[in-house]
């Protein structure tokens, strides 16, 4: 058995946008089962993500810590953000935004890995990039709004943010799932065997300009 996951697409009856957000919007769908029942199934339907482990010279992790009001609680974060423009580059959006919440830049990029953040219940993917060579970005800082406006930051050891991790103490999936990948990579096969920051991301077609 190879172990992959495959596309495939189960027949949907009906289907209807009982919601439609800024960003985001939830779908109803009605889909026909193996067993010839019919269900309905919610989900979030999300233009997808993108985010930034920055490693810096020291073995340290740029984190961010911003207030999220769902849960009613101020996260340690790492930089992301949504893929606003239908199409576009990962890579540059990633860019972006460690640049706008951190003002840095990176010499080095790679893909570190992709998921679905949450498959039961979102059709969101975010494709987590590893960032090396870090510097401060050029020009002014980027004009914070909303919850942005009190982010704080830190540089933590990932030795340090991977007991922390595991002691329950961080909570957000995208700083858990950056930290125990770096981890997983740095202990195995290496950094030079990650993916290309360019590769091909079938969940999120892109342009390559």
């Amino acid at each position: 058995m190879t172990i992959k996951d495959t596309p495939e697409e189960w027949e949907v009856r009906a289907t209807d946008t009982p919601f439609k957000g800024n960003k985001t919007s939830v779908r109803t769908d009605d889909v026909v089962m193996p067993g010839g029942s019919v269900v309905r199934r919610d989900y979030q339907v999300h233009p997808g993500s993108v985010a930034v482990l920055a490693l810096d010279d020291e073995g340290r992790v740029l984190v961010l810590r911003q207030y999220r009001h769902p849960v009613r609680q101020k996260l340690w974060e790492i930089p992301a953000g949504l893929l606003d423009v239908p199409g576009e580059n990962p890579l540059h959006a990633a860019q972006r935004e460690l640049y706008e919440e951190a003002h840095c830049k990176a010499g080095e990029w790679r893909v570190l890995v992709d998921f679905y953040t949450s498959p039961g219940g979102t059709d969101e993917a975010l494709r987590l990039f590893l960032a090396t060579d870090l510097s401060e970005a050029d020009g002014d800082r980027y004009e914070a709004h909303g919850e942005e406006l009190e982010i704080e930051t830190a540089r933590v050891p990932l030795a340090e943010l991977i007991g922390l991790v595991l002691a329950g103490r961080l909570h957000n999936p995208t700083l858990i799932t950056g930290t125990l990948a770096l981890h997983a990579a740095l202990t195995g096969q290496g950094l030079d065997t990650l993916r290309p920051a360019d590769s091909p991301w079938p969940a999120r077609p892109f342009r390559q300009d």
